[in-house]
């Protein structure tokens, strides 16, 4: 006869939690409380306002378009596999076209060449877009700062939400990059 698994009788008696407590206890980020719900209905009903779901389906669906310029874009393609996993946050479809993304992830050394072609890219991205500038080199030139050939930093001609320091920077410095756009997100106002 088998013994009995003690975590499997524990994970068979796991109830769902409710959102909404039946003696009105904490509420949990986001619903509104100020709306009335019937008790039949209240803990299969979540109430909350168009602007915060609007928010929340941004914040938690970046696509950010596949541009890499250097060696810090391998660095952006290991934030992809399964040891630092960047599905977590939403953000794990690259795609091939500027006009199916809204996040840009400028990674590695901009040149005078290959500015105008950031440039394009980015005009081409539909509203609301993101830009998230990864490298010393992307930021302020990096090591080839003062080159005739590369562009001090991408602040110059396209706007950024998020700077992401290192020479390279590590996939987990992407997603700390990726949590904070999430943050800048949710703080704003959807159009």
């Amino acid at each position: 006869m088998a013994v009995p698994d003690p975590s499997a009788e524990r994970a068979r008696r796991v109830q769902p939690v409710r959102l909404v407590e039946r003696l009105g206890a904490a509420v949990p980020e986001g619903i509104e409380s100020t709306t009335a719900v019937p008790k039949e209905i209240q803990h299969n009903v979540v109430v909350t306002s168009f602007e915060k779901l609007v928010t929340w389906a941004r914040r938690s669906s970046l696509w950010p378009v596949s541009f890499g310029l250097a060696c810090c874009a391998i660095e952006m393609m290991a934030s992809t596999t399964g040891r630092f996993d960047i599905a977590r946050f939403g953000a794990e479809v690259f795609r091939p076209s500027p006009r199916q993304a809204d996040v840009m992830i400028v990674a590695g050394t901009v040149t005078t060449k290959m500015a105008p072609a950031v440039r394009r890219i980015y005009d081409q991205m539909p509203e609301p877009k993101y830009v998230i500038a990864m490298g010393a080199c992307t930021i302020a030139g990096g090591p080839f700062q003062g080159s005739y050939s590369t562009v001090p930093g991408i602040d110059n001609f396209v706007p950024v939400d998020v700077h992401i320091a290192g020479c390279p920077p590590r996939p987990d410095a992407l997603l700390w990059g990726i949590m904070k756009l999430q943050e800048k997100i949710e703080k704003g106002r959807p159009a």
